[in-house]
């Protein structure tokens, strides 16, 4: 029988259109791509400015200040999702939570752009943290409830690639935004830009949340469920307390005091994870704890994801040879997206030219205050004259590389698995991010063999360690991430989404804190393909060890994408 004029009326106010995705499905798109450009241009340069002591405007931290304090970022940064999530889910809504949220965020990435000292900086990190808190889980979270409808159910994985390749647009093409405005204005205008970006994807959002306000449904707390002042005073007051002995503790166990702080907050976190699903039944019980084991896997996963923010990115800057090749020279000139470097010193007195490098004892090489870092391991015999500049590509455009891949590579994947559907033989989710978190290993894999290429504190590597490194990282995150985020949405109880979202972000949370940790012991590491080799393994073996779980997990999964509870 066919559709009544009424009920065709209604499906199209509900979807947003009469076939295909909904309209709901582009706003979300086009709002999040444009809040991960202004996040991927801000963080794929906030090490190199923490670190820059050439540039007018860079902080010139050491490697481990700059990296304890970027890990630290990354880390609160995906923590926050938690309370965001809850507070949403159970008071203001989604849509109040995202507009919230990105507000606050632009108001960092400005704040970043205003020179000032350090408290400046915190203060505009903590904006941007405190934001994502609220813009992160809840913009995942209404995706989800909009593809919870029945005749979009088939289609919910299909939505979040869709809209996870809006996510890795923003975060292509933000960085050549980021190396033109750094390169020919200052750090200030690549923030500041990053907040414009961030303003524009509001203004979207609210010209067509309309199309999205059917999905933005509060669900008050349910029977068993724990009452927010329970949940303050059992997590978060906790969570504040053992943040201040992990600050306290003679000494530090784990490299700086904000790693012992951030990982004693997170216990009382974690455990309240754990106790709901103790207290849980049923079907519950099931589904909390199958995400539970994907949690505490995935995390070794994005270990290794954050390491961009950090470990890939002083390799990028110091140990790949950046200078470009003829082929991409004339582009990069034409739009301004070259660093410059060169070897004359700056501001410091030279009487001989010995002294402008040599050897230290641990044999790497040691160039003058002054000099520009990249030069450091380079022999001198190989150094253009003083009077002679050298072009390099950007630092930051090796960040682009990752994302340029998941444009290509996302149709392939896709149709891959649509290929093995037809046939009976595609993956359960659970099988995707086992095998995803494998490759993520190898790709760490090949950033060991990089390392032993060459003596790397003498002489650069090609450019292609890295670009195959990302490329084959890319592969992983593509059976990972998105899936992640589609199986948050259709396994956790629906009362609990936004909480469980925000679990999710918990694991990116905790994983780009250890990726941080390693990578603030660099400069301890005389084998870096120690350093690499570690994520490598604790990745792979992970993946492995899930395996054979996978068959049980699915079958929860399918039960929860049968319900509608």
């Amino acid at each position: 029988m066919p559709d009544s004029a009424d009920a065709v009326s209604q499906k199209t106010n509900l979807n947003g259109t009469s076939s295909g995705h909904p309209r709901g499905l582009y706003v979300l798109f086009f709002t999040e791509m444009w809040e991960r450009f202004g996040y991927y241009l801000m963080v794929g340069i906030l090490l190199l400015f923490l670190r820059d002591t050439i540039k007018n405007g860079g902080k010139g931290f050491d490697n481990a200040i700059a990296i304890d304090i970027v890990g630290t970022y990354v880390a609160l940064v995906y923590l926050t999702p938690f309370i965001g999530g809850l507070i949403a889910d159970r008071y203001i809504g989604y849509r109040r939570a995202i507009v919230l949220g990105g507000s606050l965020m632009a108001g960092g990435y400005f704040l970043l752009a205003v020179p000032g000292g350090n408290p400046l900086l915190f203060a505009a990190l903590g904006l941007i943290i405190i934001g994502n808190g609220f813009f992160k889980p809840n913009i995942s979270t209404l995706l989800g409830n909009i593809y919870n409808a029945d005749e979009l159910k088939a289609k919910k994985d299909s939505a979040y690639n869709i809209f996870y390749m809006g996510i890795n647009l923003g975060a292509f093409v933000c960085n050549f935004v980021a190396a033109y405005l750094r390169n020919n204005y200052g750090w200030g205008y690549a923030f500041a830009a990053a907040g414009a970006g961030m303003v524009v994807g509001l203004v979207w959002f609210m010209s067509g949340v309309k199309h999205i306000a059917h999905a933005d449904i509060k669900r008050p707390p349910q029977p068993g469920d724990m009452p927010f002042s329970q949940i303050a005073s059992s997590v978060f007051l906790p969570a504040l307390v053992f943040g201040v002995i992990g600050w306290m503790i003679p000494g530090n166990l784990i490299g700086s005091d904000s790693n012992d702080a951030f990982v004693f907050a997170c216990i009382p976190i974690v455990f309240f994870y754990f106790r709901l699903w103790a207290k849980s039944s049923g079907s519950d019980k099931r589904r909390l704890g199958t995400l539970l084991i994907m949690y505490g896997v995935v995390i070794l996963f994005w270990n290794i994801y954050n390491q961009n923010a950090t470990a890939l990115t002083i390799w990028a800057d110091n140990y790949t040879n950046r200078e470009m090749p003829a082929s991409v020279e004339p582009a990069l000139r034409q739009f301004n997206l070259s660093e410059t470097v060169s070897t004359k010193l700056k501001d410091v007195p030279v009487l001989d030219e010995r002294f402008r490098t040599s050897l230290g004892p641990d044999g790497k090489v040691v160039t003058a205050p002054g000099v520009d870092p990249y030069f450091h391991n380079i022999p001198r015999a190989d150094w253009p004259p003083p009077d002679k500049d050298l072009k390099l590509i950007s630092t930051e455009i090796y960040q682009s590389i990752n994302p340029f891949c998941i444009i290509l590579l996302t149709p392939i994947i896709v149709g891959f698995f649509g290929w093995l559907r037809v046939r009976g033989k595609e993956p359960s989710t659970p099988a995707k991010i086992a095998q995803g978190i494998i490759i993520a290993g190898i790709s760490s894999l090949l950033m060991v063999a990089a390392c032993l290429s060459a003596d790397i504190y003498h002489h650069k590597v090609s450019s292609g360690w890295i670009f195959s490194t990302y490329a084959v990282f890319t592969v992983s995150e593509l059976f990972v991430s998105p899936i992640g985020l589609s199986l948050v949405s259709k396994v956790s109880p629906r009362r609990l989404t936004a909480l469980m979202m925000g679990g999710f972000f918990l694991t990116t949370s905790l994983g780009g804190k250890i990726s941080g940790i390693l990578a603030g012991f660099w400069d301890k590491f005389e084998s870096k393909a120690l350093f690499f080799g570690v994520s490598a393994a604790a990745a792979i073996i992970a993946g492995l060890a899930l395996l054979p779980l996978t068959k049980r997990l699915a079958v929860v999964v399918d039960e929860a994408t049968a319900s509608s509870e």
